[in-house]
This record gives C-alpha cells, structure tokens and sequence, in this order.
C-alpha cells in the first residue's frame, strides 16, 4: 500500500509524512534490522525527500545503501549511514556540542550528524571533562553564545552540571556507558545528571547522541 503518507514494505511501513508534520524525514534505526532491509528503507526515504539518517548500522549496510543511493556516506565513529542532496546550507545556529572526554566522541558524533543534516550549525568542544575544568573554561565565551548546549559525559557525568552554571541557555546532557565497573555502563552518570543542582538541565537516554541532537536542532530552529 502507499497512499502519499505511509507505503507498507511488508517488513516495514515507512512514515512518508514525517517531514511535513515534524521538519524531519523518519529515521532509521539500523540496529536489529537486516542489511537489504536497511537499504531498502533508506532509498525509500531517500526518494521522498532528499535526505536520509540511518543510526547504530554497520559498513556492510553501508555497501549496500551505497548500491542504491550512491551518495550515501558512511561515519564509522558512530555507526550512522547518510545521504543528503537538499543541496540546502544551514540554516539555524546557535548550537555548541561539548564532549567530556576523547572515549565519548562516538556518542557527540552521532549528535553532531543528526542535528547538521536537520540544517544546524554546530560548534564542537572536545575533551574538556572536569578532572581539567580549566579547559573548559577556556571557551566559557563559546558557551555564552549559544542558544542550546549539548553536553557529552561518562564517568561521574559531572559536567552538564558545570556548563549549565555557566550558561543562560537550555543545557541537554547525554550520559555515556564510558567508565568503570561502577560507572553501571553509564546509569551512574545518568542518575548524576537527573540530579543536577544546576537548573536548565535536562537528560536524554544513555548513549542518546541521536536524541540529543534531534531535540537540540529543533530549540535551534525556534523563531528561524
């Protein structure tokens, strides 16, 4: 079936009115999908609207978007597949990204990706944790100007805490499974996060790079 809206793929129906309700096509996750299943899904997307975002995939699935979009590109650091032929530049700004640590750059990858192909700028700080705060500090006039902070962490997910102190923006923490074996493959720094002192802070799930700059595009695309 497909009535313009919804086309039912039998192992899949892919919502082809996504992007008119909420300013971005459907997503796919790859994980727990077949790669002809992926591909399939994706040119589908692709067809519809110029742009699509594949997460959590692997390169095998990659090789076999890449058969029918050709311009599909593949991010190992985080596993995501894309393709974006918009031929569209940015259009909202006002996002900075910040990363605890080198071990969580995967995780602000996948941030960074899904808010750029939602047409935002974003501005990276890495490996600023808080075992350095002096680092971070360095760049407070970066975090001033931004209309929405994504925060980065594993470990004792401590930062989003720090930043949001600093700043008059929205902050969005994301707590990775980075750490130790009490660290709980990243509930320690989650549980830390839901129980920041510092107002502004709000949490998405562990691991939650896609959430993250999903959410974050769409503050930043308020009043744009």
């Amino acid at each position: 079936m497909n009535d313009g809206v919804i086309e039912d793929m039998g192992f899949a129906t892919v919502d082809l009115d996504r992007e008119r309700r909420t300013g971005f096509p459907e997503v796919v996750m790859g994980e727990g999908k077949t790669v002809e299943q992926i591909a399939s899904i994706a040119k589908r997307i692709y067809d519809a609207s110029g742009v699509v975002l594949v997460t959590r995939s692997v390169e095998k699935a990659a090789d076999a978007v890449s058969e029918l979009i050709p311009s599909a590109q593949y991010e190992p650091s985080c596993g995501a597949i894309w393709a974006d032929d918009r031929g569209l530049d940015a259009q909202h700004r006002g996002l900075t990204l910040v990363c605890a640590g080198t071990a969580d750059l995967p995780v602000a990858d996948e941030a960074e990706l899904t808010a750029r192909l939602m047409l935002c700028e974003v501005t990276r700080v890495n490996d600023v944790g808080v075992a350095g705060i002096h680092r971070l500090l360095a760049h407070e006039d970066v975090l001033r100007t931004a209309k929405v902070v994504v925060v980065v962490a594993g470990m004792d997910g401590a930062l989003p805490s720090v930043v949001g102190g600093l700043v008059a923006a929205p902050v969005i923490a994301v707590p990775t499974s980075n750490g130790f074996g009490t660290g709980l493959d990243g509930y320690a720094a989650m549980l830390t996060m839901l129980n920041s002192c510092a107002a502004g802070v709000s949490v998405v799930n562990i691991d939650g790079g896609f959430s993250a700059g999903y959410q974050a595009a769409m503050i930043c695309r308020v009043g744009n």
